[in-house]
């Protein structure tokens, strides 16, 4: 007998109780209800649409995998606001999807495929032109991503979009899915990522399907394919990739890659594979600017219909810079705390709320070199002296503080934080902050100063 919503989402709920915090659980999971289980889309009725867009953007992931193992098949969620009634009947669909074997984890999102199975509803239904905010950091991947779903396979193919984690790229290979397939009903677009194309090869090698899977992927119309430096290093799924490639540029078949680098930095990559990913089009997305920050914030603000202080959501763009998804997250969590305390919130709960992300924001945007100016400021030296064969105590030391604060504080390599100061190897880099460590130890001044220079670089 094929499950019912009310069964599955009762053995969901049952996992997701053991996996949360309690009050987290109660406020987010506990009031959501069944409505339908059709075929492998099981719709869930929220309170408000604040509460649909906050479990898309944070937990979809999450019950798409506890409802796909509760039914013991892949199951996909859609939120319905103020939509309850009985569960309709079964249907055929229901049967007819291929069971897996109990206890095995589902995979709750397969490669998005349109025209094919399952359908374009895999794409992000929040990701598309409409909703993508253009700045200075973006416009060319935004117009070349523009172009090629316009007109697939005529414009920039491949098109290949770089940037680091965050900064648009998912949303972008989506919103040209959508695009095509509103153009184009019968074009057939496939939407996955690379490790899942590796994945589905693996499994095809040991199910002796591997003329299917060749079907499904050099097949197409278009192919996007996501995080595509996860074939660093993987020779046999190169050498698959590479066929899968030529076959659609030469059919004239759009190929849209996403990667978190140039493709002539992905190591271990063949040369054949990045001179092809050469061939057409390569964009790269940055950090949003203030401006553009401050447009995602007042988009967002639109689309979730809350509006927030502008004195916060400067401060928001202000101080959240290094990428778009930390600051629609940091949004979400003011949005969440407004909505649920029913006041407005003043900079104090945002920067209580949000003190993890903001320290890391600061973290990642303090320089070696605003580091040497500070501490040489502080001990009154040169900032010449920093980068200096000078030895003595008066600028050695205050040297090694600056060291040790620059491991401490920034992402940079012992060798790069070396370089930084004067052409200086690892190990003197190491002997600094261990000196510093040990005085800080036994010295209460040593130990205030450093303290305090911290507390003013992370301010």
């Amino acid at each position: 007998m094929p499950a019912t919503a009310e069964h599955v989402w009762t053995a969901a709920q049952s996992q997701l109780r053991g996996m949360l915090r309690q009050d987290h659980f109660a406020l987010w999971f506990e009031p959501l209800r069944p409505v339908t289980l059709d075929g492998d889309l099981l719709k869930l009725q929220v309170r408000d649409e604040f509460c649909a867009i906050w479990l898309t953007n944070n937990y979809l992931d999450l019950l798409r995998s506890a409802a796909s193992r509760a039914a013991v098949r892949p199951i996909n969620i859609e939120f319905v606001v103020g939509e309850s009634g009985p569960e309709t009947p079964p249907t055929v669909a229901d049967e007819t999807v291929p069971s897996r074997i109990a206890g095995e984890e589902a995979d709750p999102a397969p490669a998005a495929t349109a025209n094919g199975a399952p359908t374009d509803s895999l794409f992000n239904q929040n990701s598309t032109f409409s909703s993508f905010v253009v700045g200075s950091n973006n416009q060319m991947a935004h117009s070349a991503s523009l172009a090629v779903a316009q007109s697939p396979g005529r414009s920039f193919n491949p098109l290949f979009l770089f940037g680091g984690v965050g900064l648009g790229k998912t949303h972008l290979l989506n919103a040209i899915g959508h695009e095509i397939l509103g153009r184009k009903k019968n074009h057939k677009v496939v939407y996955t990522s690379c490790e899942r194309f590796t994945n589905e090869f693996i499994d095809a090698l040991q199910n002796n399907q591997l003329a299917r899977f060749r079907r499904r992927y050099r097949q197409v119309d278009a192919l996007l394919v996501d995080d595509i430096q996860f074939l660093a290093g993987k020779e046999r799924i190169q050498e698959e990739f590479f066929h899968t490639f030529n076959t659609l540029h030469e059919a004239r078949k759009q190929i849209v890659l996403s990667c978190d680098r140039p493709a002539s930095e992905i190591p271990g990559l063949e040369q054949r594979l990045i001179s092809r990913f050469e061939w057409g089009m390569t964009a790269d997305l940055q950090p949003p600017d203030v401006e553009t920050r401050m447009a995602i914030l007042r988009k967002k603000e639109a689309s979730m219909k809350i509006k927030l202080e502008p004195k916060i959501i400067q401060f928001l763009a202000d101080n959240i810079r290094s990428n778009v998804r930390r600051l629609e997250g940091a949004f979400l969590r003011v949005a969440s705390f407004r909505q649920l305390a029913g006041r407005a919130v003043v900079l104090d709960d945002v920067e209580s709320l949000l003190r993890e992300i903001l320290e890391e924001e600061r973290r990642r945007n303090l320089t070696i070199e605003e580091i040497q100016r500070r501490v040489a400021e502080h001990y009154d030296i040169r900032l010449a002296d920093m980068k200096s064969k000078r030895r003595p105590e008066s600028i050695a030391f205050p040297r090694q503080v600056a060291m040790f604060i620059s491991r401490q504080h920034t992402d940079n390599s012992l060798s790069e934080i070396g370089d930084a100061f004067g052409g200086r190897d690892h190990g003197t880099v190491m002997h600094a902050c261990r000196a510093v460590k040990n005085r800080m130890e036994v010295d209460a001044q040593v130990r205030q100063t450093v303290g305090y220079l911290e507390k003013q670089l992370l301010r």
